[in-house]
């Protein structure tokens, strides 16, 4: 890394923009940086430090963010800015940042807070003949800080103490102890890793032991589970469970052997509980046989006995089944009259209903016809309908008379409404010259407003246009702002696939020797050298890249190309769609004709301006148009109008001619009604009118024939009635009755006949069933003999099956339990075989984690493993040190590393001083002061040499010490400079940073920094 050029504006004590040429410095491979104090040495590395970092070393940074980073001696106006030049990797670089700061208003008063913003650039050689350009790579502050720490592979911690030497730091960390040395030595050469390594180990030997201490508690809850299966099969006093917790040695096999006993013992049980069912079986078999034969003898018995009492009752009720014998044969003569008793009730209910219907007659007839027979009510009727044939042509007179009112009232009607029409016809008329003028001054306005609404078409349509093109134009500017937004992302995308398939293919070259040794066989000649054999082929590393991640990061490089530059073809469209909307919005003239204030030359009006001119001209336009509409509604009045003049005028002459006709007809119709009336005088009598005394003699003839009509139905009825009751006498006497109402009494309805026959033949069939059980042999027999006793013989067979069922549960029992004993035997034996794995891997992790962690009794000096690669660091630099001390030293002195514990301490991280005077090695606090400052000095370049190499061999090219130099004497002091104009062999160049008068002198280029009221200011002296 070499610095070319730093500019500063605002920052630190620095009020205005200081420009510092490091080229020009470097020359002479050693510089000083010099001033008064507190005129801004320190801060012109804190702006190379805020440079590449965008923060500043320790507690200089401050709170806000880097707000305190301003200069208070700058204008209100001006903005803190930081610009680096340097070349690193090759690649030249400008890293600009600027922190947020607080600027004043534009608008108002007060300040408001900018964000604060960071650029990087990369200069690209031109071609031959060609000057250079700068190509911008990101402007993100993640970026732009990734970018640098992977460039330069150290952290802004390993940087300030490798390239910015502070005042102090190597001297203290030359005098500290072990734990402060290791803290700072952690914090450079980034040995988390390793400490992660210790705490993955402990974490493993955590996980291993609950694993192991898992799978014993398993165990021990299957044994807890068998001796609950085994119950009162296992003796607990004679055979007890292992008394042994979680993790205990030996744990699996005692549970095992536990449980082979139990199993035994309860195999015994089971046999013995098998033998005890066959017995309580055969017993159960035995008592059953016996239950059934007293069962069916007290079956018998009890039959016998029901068969007497049934017997017995039969006997009680002989009377009542004669009585019913003598009733059914009754029934059966009485049968034989039914017919006869059928005929004469159908008789007599005809009868009845013919003489009421003949009573209902009579009764709407008058009392003239009480007495009159059917005959005589037949006569007059006939003598009625005879009269009502004689008044058929006085109803048609009398219809006739209805209708010539009709057309009397029907001619009054027509000569009022005539005389209706005639006077509003006249009405109208008198009107019409008036209303004419008038139809005709509104055709000539509307025909005024329809040329007025064809001028402002004329202007709406490219005043719409314009608006149409203003909204275009205002959304594809905004689609343009999202565009360029996506075309920048795409860029930064673009650029950090790039660089990071730059870094894996850097990756793979640098591990490309394992990658080729991966392919090598034994006998078969190396691709790279020829050779047969391979003592050692390269391993690959844990990061090791191959070529599919290396292609596949190169791929994703084309793709975000690809998106980068679909993104600016995208915005190259979008802003020639933008400036052909602005064109249109603007008009073809390109004068703004909206009115009111003048709009953008570059934007033109804008949209609410075009859209409230649109709006004005729509609004004329509409009431021209509007006013233009009634045109042809106008005409069409005015047409509408002449047509009714003529319908009126021939109104006036149809109705003086219905007029003339309305007279004649009129005389016509009372001549007529007047010989009509005459006629019907004489017809109607008495009544009202003719259809009254037609309407009296209809009901008349009607009345007297339905009278008629059912009399002579009465008279029949009679007649048959009287012949019903003849046959129905001789038919009872026939059958054996005295009276026909004996045979009615002795006659049964169906359901009282169906109920004595079944009563008739279940008594029968009751005697035949009795009959036949008193006589069965078995059933006698049984009679004879004492009485069963079914309750004792049940009882002992309920004895016997609860001694069955009490065996086989017994040996249900005992075979679940073998059976459970065997499967959590099983399971205990597959969880003691899956545990021995677990426990060896719990012993070789366990062994590890106490190495790593130093309280292993195989760690002999207790160190960690962090410790332990910290301290081969540092005797790394203990030896890149001591060949600079020994120089600055004439010789004296040399660094040497110690991995002694101090007291309760870490050990490995002891740092001593051996003087070749003395021959004695002694603890560095007991060096001098000049002696610690070159002794730190020396320090401070060995640990950054070593730095460098850790982060990848990065070359360091500029290099800054930050006092210490007053304490040394001159020749001392000769030494220390002859040190440091040696590292120029290297192409290096060193800034020292002091205010020691003495080295102004010594060293010929100069950067001297002034301060003053209005802030500090930096010049150059001196030369090569």
């Amino acid at each position: 890394m070499r610095l070319h050029r730093l500019r500063i504006t605002a920052f630190g004590p620095f009020g205005t923009t200081q420009d510092i040429d490091f080229d020009d410095l470097s020359a002479a491979g050693l510089f000083l940086l010099h001033g008064p104090t507190g005129a801004g040495k320190t801060s012109v590395l804190d702006a190379v430090c805020y440079g590449l970092y965008g923060s500043v070393p320790g507690p200089r940074q401050g709170s806000g963010q880097g707000v305190t980073l301003r200069s208070d001696h700058a204008e209100s106006g001006t903005r803190t800015e930081v610009c680096l030049e340097l070349t690193v990797a090759g690649r030249r670089l400008e890293v600009t940042r600027q922190p947020p700061w607080e600027r004043p208003k534009k608008r108002g008063t007060g300040t408001t807070t900018e964000k604060a913003q960071s650029w990087l650039r990369e200069y690209e050689t031109g071609e031959a003949g060609q000057p250079g350009t700068w190509k911008d790579l990101s402007r993100s502050h993640q970026e732009v800080g990734e970018e640098i720490t992977q460039l330069l592979g150290m952290s802004k911690e390993q940087f300030c103490q490798v390239v910015l030497l502070p005042q102090g730091d190597f001297a203290r960390f030359l005098r500290a102890d072990a734990e402060a040395r290791g803290k700072l030595l952690g914090r450079l050469f980034d040995t988390r890793r390793f400490a992660a390594v210790e705490q993955r180990l402990a974490e493993q030997r955590r996980e291993a032991e609950g694993a192991v201490r898992e799978g014993d508690g398993e165990l021990l809850a299957d044994a807890h589970r068998m001796q609950q299966a085994a119950g009162d099969a296992l003796d607990g006093a004679q055979s007890p469970l292992p008394d042994l917790s979680p993790g205990d040695p030996g744990l699996a096999d005692a549970v095992l052997a536990w449980a082979a006993v139990a199993r035994t013992s309860a195999r015994e049980q089971h046999a013995i509980a098998g033998c005890a069912l066959d017995a309580a079986e055969s017993a159960q078999a035995a008592a059953g046989r016996r239950l059934d034969g007293v069962r069916e003898l007290d079956s018998l018995q009890r039959r016998f006995a029901l068969a007497r009492e049934r017997a017995d009752r039969l006997r009680e009720r002989a009377g009542e089944h004669r009585e019913r014998q003598s009733r059914m044969e009754r029934a059966r003569k009485a049968e034989t009259v039914a017919p006869a008793l059928g005929l004469r009730r159908a008789t007599e209910e005809e009868h009845r209903r013919a003489s009421d219907d003949e009573a209902r007659a009579r009764g709407h007839l008058p009392a003239t016809f009480a007495d009159s027979g059917s005959s005589g009510l037949a006569a007059a009727a006939r003598k009625a309908a005879e009269e009502l044939g004689g008044l058929e042509s006085a109803r048609r007179a009398e219809q006739r008379l209805a209708q010539l009112r009709t057309e009397r009232t029907s001619l009054e009607r027509e000569e009022r409404a005539d005389d209706e029409l005639l006077r509003e016809a006249a009405g109208w008329l008198d009107s019409w010259a008036a209303s004419k003028a008038a139809l005709q001054e509104r055709i000539d306005s509307a025909q005024e407003a329809a040329t007025r609404a064809e001028h402002l078409a004329g202007q709406l349509e490219p005043a719409q246009g314009r608006l149409d093109a203003a909204r275009r134009r205002d959304g594809l500017a905004q689609e343009a702002t999202a565009a360029y937004e996506r075309t920048l992302t795409a860029r930064e995308s673009s650029t950090a696939a790039h660089e990071h398939w730059l870094t894996l293919k850097e990756q793979r070259l640098t591990g490309i020797a394992a990658e080729l040794a991966a392919g090598l066989a034994d006998g078969a000649p190396c691709a790279v050298c020829g050779a047969t054999e391979h003592p050692a082929p390269a391993p690959k590393d844990a990061g090791h890249v191959d070529r599919a991640t290396e292609e596949s990061a190169l791929a994703a490089y084309r793709r975000a190309e690809e998106r980068r530059t679909q993104d600016e073809r995208q915005l190259g469209e979008v802003r020639e769609a933008l400036a052909a909307a602005r064109a249109a919005a603007l008009g073809s003239s390109g004068n703004d004709s909206t009115g009111g204030e003048p709009a953008d030359p570059a934007e033109g009006p804008s949209v609410e301006r075009l859209a409230a001119t649109v709006e004005k001209l729509r609004a004329e336009h509409a009431g021209a148009r509007g006013g233009a509409s009634a045109l042809h509604a106008s005409r069409e009045a005015l047409a509408q109008a002449e047509r009714e003049h003529d319908r009126r005028v021939a109104v006036q002459q149809e109705a003086a001619v219905r007029a003339a006709s309305r007279t004649t007809l009129r005389d016509s119709l009372d001549r007529e009604q007047a010989g009509l009336e005459e006629e019907l005088t004489r017809a109607r009598g008495a009544s009202g009118s003719v259809a009254a005394r037609a309407s009296q003699l209809e009901r008349q003839a009607a009345l007297l024939t339905e009278a008629a009509e059912a009399a002579r139905a009465a008279d029949d009825t009679a007649q048959r009635l009287k012949d019903a009751d003849a046959r129905l006498a001789d038919a009872a006497f026939r059958a054996g009755f005295d009276t026909p109402g004996e045979a009615a009494e002795a006659l049964l309805d169906d359901a009282r006949h169906r109920e004595l026959q079944h009563r008739i033949d279940e008594w029968r069939n009751e005697e035949a069933a009795v009959r036949s059980l008193l006589v069965e042999p078995d059933a006698a027999a049984a009679a004879e003999q004492p009485p069963a006793d079914v309750r004792a013989a049940q009882e002992a067979a309920e004895h016997a099956g609860r001694r069955t069922r009490a065996a086989a549960s017994a040996l249900d029992a005992a075979s679940r339990c073998c059976a459970e004993l065997d499967r959590l035997s099983e399971r205990s034996a597959a969880g003691a075989r899956r545990l021995a794995p677990l426990r060896a891997e719990y012993d070789r992790v366990a062994r590890l984690a106490g190495l790593a962690a130093g309280t292993s009794a195989d760690n002999e000096r207790k160190m960690r493993l962090e410790s332990y690669v910290l301290a081969a660091r540092l005797e790394q630099v203990a030896a890149a040190a001591t060949a600079r001390l020994r120089r600055m030293s004439s010789g004296r002195y040399t660094l040497v590393h110690s991995d002694d514990r101090t007291g309760r301490g870490r050990s490995g991280l002891g740092l001593h001083v051996v003087d070749a005077w003395t021959g004695r090695e002694r603890d560095t606090s007991t060096l001098s002061g000049g002696e610690t400052f070159f002794a730190s000095l020396a320090l401070a370049l060995g640990l950054a040499d070593v730095v460098t190499d850790e982060a990848g061999g990065v070359r360091l090219d500029t290099l800054f010490i930050d006092e210490g130099f007053g304490s040394l004497d001159d020749q001392t002091l000769d030494e220390v400079l002859d040190v440091l104009d040696s590292l120029r062999e290297r192409d290096r160049s060193v800034g020292i940073v002091s205010h020691v008068a003495d080295l102004r002198r010594r060293v010929h280029a100069q950067l001297w920094v002034e301060k003053g009221r209005a802030g500090s200011v930096v010049r150059r002296r001196g030369g090569v």
